[in-house]
């Protein structure tokens, strides 16, 4: 019996129905986002600190869709405790490391105005069968920050002109940018990340020892490669042109990075 279990409670191949219901946590943070927005749309009190909450409150929204992805795809693929440790309610709490996971994400989107990569849930790859159901389970989750990149834009592409505060559509320009980031991170071939994770069940066996023994330190390796001027520059050089491709507004995001740091105005 697991902390989910009450006698008599329904079950869904053999997992509480507890383990599928959306947390406390996560309701709250859906609550926050439409609460901040609405409050940003009706320029209500303080509008840079109504963007803040937007922005932060939306960013981890996302972050638990992303990690819920990985979960629900991993659980149809074959591993069933995922449902028992809890990864299907979308409480961020949840996550292996929640400093990791959400602290430092928010961080860097406060500072840096970057989506890192956040959350982490683990999957029982021995009880999932077939390299190809590997792979997706650690495409779930970019792809659905491609999913949520998509729809942003479009918003952005039909809102600012019909009506609404620049305020607003500064702080849905921030949250499209951070997407377009995270997407393409979640996609770069490094051990550990998403995008590494995609291709580790394709190995040869001496890489993919190779792979596993790097695994553990794929943000360090992530930071370093960020930090380095030529390769950082490449890459936010990728993430821009890729944002004008899909006619996002520099001048919203920038507006919007400028507006959720409140402390400074």
């Amino acid at each position: 019996m697991t902390g989910h279990d009450r006698p008599g409670e329904p079950l869904v191949l053999g997992v509480p129905r507890a383990a599928f219901r959306p947390s406390p946590v996560f309701l709250a943070l859906v609550a926050l986002f439409v609460t901040s927005g609405a409050l940003t749309w009706q320029r209500f009190g303080n509008v840079r600190f109504d963007v803040f909450l937007f922005v932060v409150s939306g960013w981890l929204v996302s972050l638990c869709l992303h990690e819920y992805a990985h979960a629900v795809v991993a659980y149809r693929s074959g591993d069933r405790d995922i449902a028992h440790r809890g990864y299907l309610t979308l409480n961020p709490f949840k996550y292996t490391n929640p400093l990791l996971s959400i602290v430092l994400p928010v961080i860097v989107v406060l500072l840096g105005g970057i989506g890192l990569p956040g959350g982490a849930v683990w999957v029982d790859r021995h009880a999932i069968p077939g390299r190809l159901r590997h792979t997706l389970v650690s495409l779930a989750g970019p792809a659905t920050n491609v999913l949520f990149t998509l729809l942003l834009v479009a918003a952005l592409l039909i809102g600012p002109g019909v009506a609404g505060p620049t305020e607003f559509w500064a702080g849905l320009g921030l949250l499209a940018f951070l997407q377009l980031t995270a997407s393409v991170l979640n996609l770069l071939p490094v051990p550990g990340l998403d995008g590494g994770n995609m291709i580790q069940p394709w190995l040869s066996p001496q890489y993919r020892r190779m792979y596993d023994l790097f695994a553990p330190f794929g943000f360090i390796l992530l930071f370093a490669l960020l930090w380095n001027p030529a390769i950082g520059g490449r890459f936010f050089d990728a993430v821009f042109w890729l944002a004008d491709l899909l006619g996002l507004s520099p001048g919203l995001y920038l507006l919007g990075l400028e507006l959720i740091r409140f402390w400074q105005g």
